[in-house]
């Protein structure tokens, strides 16, 4: 019975919906995460009865025709790339990105790869760096010897080094746009890559229009509404038991077919 697969899609459906929506909870308190969302589409449709064609090779045509759908597939899961609340930490070199963009960093393969996280650090050199170690691009290195760092709206870093007065000019935060978010690649620890689909980076500095501004002392928080997670939660589990029901009544039909065949 065709009953059987297309509810079979629609369990296979809710269940990657319940694997997404459990990823968005499990980093509710993720700096700078993005939820997603499990988007679909359905099947293919079976032709019963084509609409539009002559009805019994009269002039007459047939207004409405009946097509039978075959279920539902993935077509995407979207991050939503939405601005988080800021939360105060307080740390000299925590920064948050307010509006559009994306901070560049280093990986260990060389490559260019983007966050918003901006959980920063410095190595054993003094040069600021990610949680894991890559290098923020453009590198800006802290003297071992700064009494404090500022770190402007603009992205200008600067530092109160001992026996001066006057503030040394570090460096700029450098950030990157792109023309679809959607489209570039998660690849864990907050880093994401550019792709085909996300298009070219385009390069501006804090403060530039269209470009976010920077909050020294703050990260950006999770953008996970942990309400409407579980709004979401329960609709996919309704929606799992009732396909699963759809499956059990296709099966006593089945069997009751058999039974009066046999």
């Amino acid at each position: 019975m065709r009953a059987l697969s297309i509810a079979a899609t629609g369990m296979a459906a809710q269940d990657l919906n319940v694997q997404v929506i459990a990823n968005n909870i499990a980093n509710i308190n993720t700096t700078a995460f993005k939820r997603a969302r499990a988007e679909f589409t359905d099947l293919l449709y079976q032709a019963e009865r084509l609409q539009g064609v002559s009805s019994r090779g009269q002039n007459n045509t047939i207004p409405e025709g009946a097509q039978l759908g075959l279920g539902v597939r993935t077509a995407a899961i979207r991050n939503l790339h939405i601005q988080g609340a800021l939360a105060n930490t307080g740390n000299r070199l925590d920064v948050a990105l307010n509006g559009r963009g994306w901070f560049q960093v280093t990986d260990a393969n060389g490559d260019t790869v983007y966050t918003r996280a901006g959980a920063f650090n410095t190595n054993a050199t003094g040069q600021i760096v990610t949680t894991d170690g890559y290098m923020v691009s453009p590198t800006m290195i802290i003297p071992n010897n700064a009494l404090d760092v500022t770190i402007s709206q603009s992205g200008q870093v600067a530092a109160i080094v001992a026996g001066q007065t006057t503030p040394q000019q570090i460096g700029q935060f450098a950030l990157a746009n792109f023309a679809n978010e959607a489209g570039l690649t998660p690849l864990g620890n907050n880093l994401y890559r550019q792709t085909e689909a996300s298009g070219a980076p385009v390069a501006g500095v804090p403060g530039d229009p269209g470009f976010a501004t920077i909050s020294q002392g703050y990260l950006e928080s999770s953008n996970v509404d942990p309400v409407k997670e579980i709004t979401d939660l329960i609709s996919a589990q309704r929606a799992y038991e009732m396909n699963s029901k759809v499956i059990q009544a296709a099966s006593d039909m089945a069997s009751t077919v058999s039974k009066n065949l046999g």
